[in-house]
This record gives structure tokens, sequence and C-alpha cells, in this order.
């Protein structure tokens, strides 16, 4: 697909649009998702200021660091209609900011991530300014996926399972999680992701921890491992997908009877997902079978996140969001059951809610793999 196809110019239009309707004049966006998703542009981030300056009315500037001018010109930014100004090392960039603002201003929408080094030199180069978070009007808009994003994640969700297809060429009894995390980092640039953004082993006690990471333990036959893995695609768009594998041996009756009620809630909680449906029904939808068999409390985190330029992003798939599924809401579907101590289990997929229904961007297989 072609860079105006994820990167199309009327963003621009109705970023302004919806700054105006805020009560904003105008939003700055240093290097992240926002300002990618406006332009196309990703910009590195460092202590040289680079920043979109988008008025409510007016044109819409890029700022940059001299020495990234080239690779600025050389992004989608330039057919979005920006401007591109630049600043050498060494000169005060913040007059830029207001030079491109046109006049003083009321109230700015700053970049939820924005350095705070950065926020504060806006509060002094615009000090009758109030300041708000860009995320107010930003993500209404990214929330609903057009049909060149879903493409952009559905290939990305192809490009993960197919190296949690090859799993078995890697994780073995004898094998350290960090020597197996090391083989899946280098299939996940394989695969064509450009970056890689997280590998979790999670073997035995291990996987009693959603977060865990790896470690220089070796895996023991007969233990459950979660693999949690997830990369950034050339697009922008990201990757995140979860399975539980059986490494080698027999394992543990406990945890094979729990895996069967995980695996029965995740495929509930996938098939709730339809429009008009609360992202807090679909966490229902997940959560309630595993506490009736009695797994309640070893359901340690919401059963979802968005996902597109950013790997969380709204809507989140938790208990107390009553917003209603729409058309375009991409997000993960993933319960977990961790038994401190002893190990633990979560499938994960990443869907997108359609018109009338669900899709599942992630193909692997969900039941528990035994290699």
């Amino acid at each position: 697909m072609g860079t105006d196809e994820l990167y199309p110019p009327d963003r621009l239009a109705a970023a302004r649009r919806a700054t105006a309707a805020a009560g904003l004049d105008a939003l700055l966006l240093t290097p992240g998702s926002d300002l990618r998703y406006l332009t196309g542009y990703d910009a590195h981030a460092g202590e040289r200021l680079t920043c979109l300056v988008l008025p409510a009315e007016g044109e819409p500037t890029l700022i940059v660091p001299i020495l990234e001018r080239p690779a600025a010109e050389a992004s989608p930014a330039p057919a979005t209609g920006v401007r591109i100004v630049d600043h050498a090392d060494g000169t005060d960039p913040y007059p830029l900011v207001t030079a491109a603002l046109g006049g003083p201003v009321a109230a700015v929408g700053l970049a939820d991530r924005m350095w705070a080094e950065q926020v504060l030199g806006m509060r002094a180069a615009l000090p009758g300014a109030t300041q708000r978070l860009a995320g107010e009007v930003l993500r209404e808009l990214r929330v609903r996926k057009s049909p060149a994003e879903v493409a952009a994640l559905a290939e990305a969700g192809a490009a993960i399972d197919a190296v949690h297809a090859r799993m078995g060429e890697w994780l073995r009894p004898g094998r350290t999680e960090a020597e197996v995390a090391t083989d899946i980092a280098a299939a996940i640039r394989t695969a064509g992701h450009a970056t890689v953004d997280f590998v979790i082993v999670a073997a035995g006690p291990n996987g009693a921890s959603p977060h865990h990471g790896t470690s220089d333990r070796p895996i023991r036959a007969g233990e459950p491992v979660v693999v949690d893995i997830g990369g950034t695609m050339p697009s922008g768009y990201r990757s995140d997908s979860t399975r539980t594998y059986l490494a080698g041996g027999r394992a543990p009756a406990e945890f094979t009877d729990y895996y069967q009620v995980l695996h029965a809630a995740q495929r509930a909680a996938v098939a709730a997902v339809r429009p008009g449906v609360t992202a807090e029904a679909v966490d229902a939808a997940a959560r309630e079978p595993i506490t009736a068999a009695g797994y309640g409390d070893a359901f340690l985190h919401r059963t979802g996140h968005g996902i597109g330029l950013d790997g969380h992003e709204e809507p989140y798939v938790v208990a107390g969001n009553a917003r209603p599924l729409e058309p375009g809401m991409a997000f993960s579907i993933e319960p977990g059951i961790y038994l401190a101590g002893r190990h633990g289990a979560r499938i994960e997929d990443i869907v997108v809610c359609t018109t009338d229904g669900v899709h599942r961007l992630n193909t692997a297989p969900t039941e528990l793999i035994a290699l």
C-alpha cells in the first residue's frame, strides 16, 4: 500500500477541525505516534526540537533540526501539505514555534509524551497559553482505523504469526529463556518487522509474571512457556501476539485444566466483539468464565488494549470502560491466568471490530501447543 493511503493529507484538515472544536488554537506535536499519524514522518526524538505546529486555522509547519531536514523532506510529510522550517545547532528554535502560530494564542494541545524540557520550553515561549493534551483531540481520530490501517495491522499480524509458527525451532528444554528470545528477535526482523518491540519468554514459575521478560534460567521439560512478542512494521503499525507452549514432557494436570478454561474464555471474548457492545462487556466475557472456574483472582490485568501506531492505545478493554465498540476499532483480546510460584498462561489475538462482528488478525492456533 502507498504512504498516501496510510497517511492521507485530509488527516491534517480533520485534525484542524477537531482542534477548533476542542477550543484549542493549535496542536504542538513533537516526535511520536501523533506526529507520524498526521504527517507520516517517523521523526527522531532528541534534545533538538522537532515539532509540528498545527494551527486550528492556518498553514501547518514542521520545525526540524537542519541536519534532519533531508529525512523530513524524504518522508510523506511534504505530500500532506506541511511547510518545513529548519533551525541550526546553537540557535533557539522556540521563536519558530511562535512565528508558525502567527501571533498570541490562548490554548494549545501538547503531544501527550512530549519531553518535559520541551513542555517547559513551550511554556516559556507562549506564557499566555493554557497547555492541554493533544490526545484529547487526536485519540478520537485515531481510535477508528481506516481500511488501509487495518490492512497494515493485518500485515503485522501475519508477520508475527509466522514467527510463532517457527517456535519449535528454538523452544526446547535445556535452553535458557534468553537464548530462545535471541532467536525469536532475529526471526521477528526476518518476518518483515523494522524493529523488535518486545520479546517475553516466561517458563514455569516465570510465566506467572505477565511482564516477566527473559532470564538465564534454563527451560525444563514439561514446563508451560508463555511467549509474548511484537514489533513495528515499516508502515509504522505494530504486531502483538501471545501463545503458550509446552516444552516437551507432560504438563501439570492443574495447568491443563485451567488452560482449557482460559482458551474458552479467550474465544468467548473474541466472539463478543461487535458494534455497540461496550469494551467492558468484552472484558466481562473473558473474565466471567475464568472467575466461575475459581481463577478470577489469577486474571491480573485488563482483557485488552488498542493497537496501531502505538502498542497500547485506545480503546482499552477493561471494566469501567462503557464506550461502545465501533467498526474500525482494533485491539487485543488477551486474558491470562497466573499462579504465583507455579506457572501461568496467556492467549492473545489482535482483532478488529467490523460492521457486523469481528475479524481476527492473528490466525495461529490458540490451543496449547506441545513442542
